[in-house]
């Protein structure tokens, strides 16, 4: 028979509801945590009264034995929080430096090697060193990410996020004053190291938005991200080397021809600024232990006047209240063997791959010629198609993924885009063999099907959000989930340093030998969707709504 256990004393401004019907103390995000206290929720006021009743009078006589006791309601759920609209814009901008400062040497990387070169770098050479500086931002990035998640667990969100998008800022900012090789490897491992801000963003939007929000906010940081990609390489070619561009605006000044390519790298320096202002002006701090502390400060600024006596309930409130204070942070050996992390980290490693392995072979595959294994685009046919491809991916993601999440939950949208996956990536080299005959119908068939599984394809970037929610579920408690984002980008930045180069190897090796009839790369990701169709099928159950799973001795969420 279950038995109450008398409530723990809590000063009197902890204890009343606000006007809203929230009680401050026990506000926590629903994403990650749930009331810990022993003894029936506020909201059910004839509960809570009786067991207050019987654990302040000891010595009451028991109830009748004779008369069935009623049995306590259900509890009434809080109501739900609002939408963070404004955090959510000002996190997504934050978020959109990071792909920015990525992509944006991509335009003018190659040239710019070979002008730092001073002649001593043949054409021949040129993709190793550019791939190579290209890849650094990634590879830095692979090797600070932990540290960066660390230090937002413990110091707080906000001050990493703003550190960060300083140091971004500033290195992206001079990459394009780099006059030698190893200046320009400077520069970018400089911004690799201070590409934390993208670890620190998701933890954040994590908190902010709790488990009844967090669909359509991670699908509005997916469409951040790919806005990003999206700029970062049209301001980055739009603006480098601008004398010869636009002689008329550039040509004969001295500083726009001695450094050709810092128009592009200064104006992306501002826009990172910009987004430092934004984000230290308007950007709250959701670290759960650093958040009390703040409002606890401002309610005894507000309802305090002797300083002693709000040092003594400062003191008492921290005794009585165990989530004043973070919990001891994990070893990153204890948070891998949480229940459920590794899969969820295998799964998330394993869809970025598929991801970083489409993109890169995907333009190479458009620009090929047909009988390559290829589909002979032109430059404004690759526009039109990665175009076409974004927008989708937008739809998919704002219209579709937060109704059928709801619908059918994080697993259910993982498996759907894991059987979809094969399919999918199977199809780019059946648009080839419609147009290797050269028939009038194979170039018919072709502009019906090609603009079809371009619009309903990119439907399994949803599992890119998906993973996201599933590594949230999974985090065992509010001062590991940054941590746990970082090891998540850790696995991915390695992955995206070296699956671009082997990708487009594994194209060009199978387009030049015919293997598979040209399909070799094909082959090789429609076998990976089939491994990634599997491992969905091993995802830990989903945690119930309510976030009624946390231990009450504040262990596992």
């Amino acid at each position: 028979m279950a038995t109450h256990r008398p409530p723990k004393k809590r000063l009197n401004h902890g204890l009343g509801e606000d006007d809203d019907g929230l009680t401050p103390d026990t506000e926590t995000t629903p994403l990650l945590a749930a009331s810990s206290s022993p003894v029936a929720p506020i909201s059910d006021a004839k509960v809570a009264q009786a067991v207050i009743s019987s654990a302040s009078s000891p010595s009451s006589s028991p109830p009748s034995t004779t008369t069935s006791p009623t049995p306590p309601s259900k509890p009434k759920p809080f109501p739900s929080r609002p939408f963070p609209k404004t955090q959510l814009l000002l996190l997504c901008y934050a978020r959109l430096l990071e792909p920015i400062a990525f992509f944006s040497i991509f335009p003018y990387i190659n040239e710019m090697v070979l002008l730092n070169g001073h002649g001593a770098i043949p054409e021949s050479a040129m993709g190793f060193y550019s791939g190579l500086i290209e890849s650094l931002f990634s590879l830095t990035q692979m090797l600070v990410m932990v540290l960066w998640g660390r230090l937002a667990d413990r110091y707080g969100r906000k001050p990493v996020l703003v550190f960060s998008l300083v140091g971004v800022s500033l290195s992206t900012g001079l990459f394009g004053f780099a006059r030698s090789i190893p200046q320009m490897i400077l520069f970018r491992c400089a911004a690799g190291f201070f590409g934390g801000s993208i670890v620190t963003v998701r933890t954040m939007i994590s908190e902010i938005s709790g488990r009844e929000h967090q669909a359509v906010a991670f699908s509005w940081f997916a469409v951040g991200g790919n806005l990003g990609i999206f700029v970062g390489p049209l301001l980055g070619g739009a603006l480098a080397d601008p004398a010869r561009l636009y002689p008329r605006l550039f040509g004969g000044v001295w500083f726009f021809e001695t450094f050709p390519y810092a128009l592009s790298s200064l104006l992306i320096g501002v826009l990172g600024l910009s987004a430092v202002v934004v984000s230290a002006l308007g950007i709250e701090e959701t670290l759960p232990s650093l958040k009390k502390k703040a409002q606890r400060a401002g309610d005894n600024i507000n309802t305090n006047t002797n300083a002693n006596a709000n040092t003594e309930e400062e003191e008492a409130e921290t005794e009585a209240d165990p989530e004043s204070t973070p919990r001891p942070l994990l070893s990153t050996r204890a948070l891998l063997s949480s229940p459920g992390v590794a899969i969820v980290l295998y799964n998330y490693g394993h869809v970025a791959l598929l991801a970083f392995a489409y993109t890169a072979v995907v333009p190479v595959f458009w620009a090929s010629r047909v009988s390559l294994g290829g589909l002979g685009f032109s430059p404004l046919q690759i526009s039109l198609f990665m175009g076409l491809t974004g927008l989708s991916q937008a739809v998919w993601l704002l219209a579709v993924f937060p109704p059928l999440h709801r619908r059918i939950g994080t697993n259910g949208i993982m498996r759907v885009c894991g059987a979809a996956y094969p399919f999918f990536l199977g199809g780019m080299p059946f648009l080839n063999l419609v147009l290797r005959p050269g028939t009038k119908g194979g170039v018919v068939a072709f502009w019906i099907l090609a603009p079809l599984m371009l619009t309903l394809g990119p439907g399994v970037s949803m599992s890119f959000t998906g993973v996201q929610l599933a590594l949230n579920d999974v985090a065992p408690s509010h001062e590991t989930l940054g941590m746990l984002n970082a090891l998540a980008l850790t696995l991915s930045s390695g992955l995206r340093s070296f699956s671009p180069a082997l990708f487009a190897s594994l194209f060009a090796v199978g387009a030049g030998s015919q293997i598979f009839g040209g399909y070799l790369v094909w082959v090789v990701l429609v076998g990976l969707a089939g491994v990634f169709t599997v491992s969905t099928r091993f995802l830990p159950e989903e945690r119930g709504a309510d976030g009624d799973e946390e231990e009450e001795d504040g262990g596992q969420v």
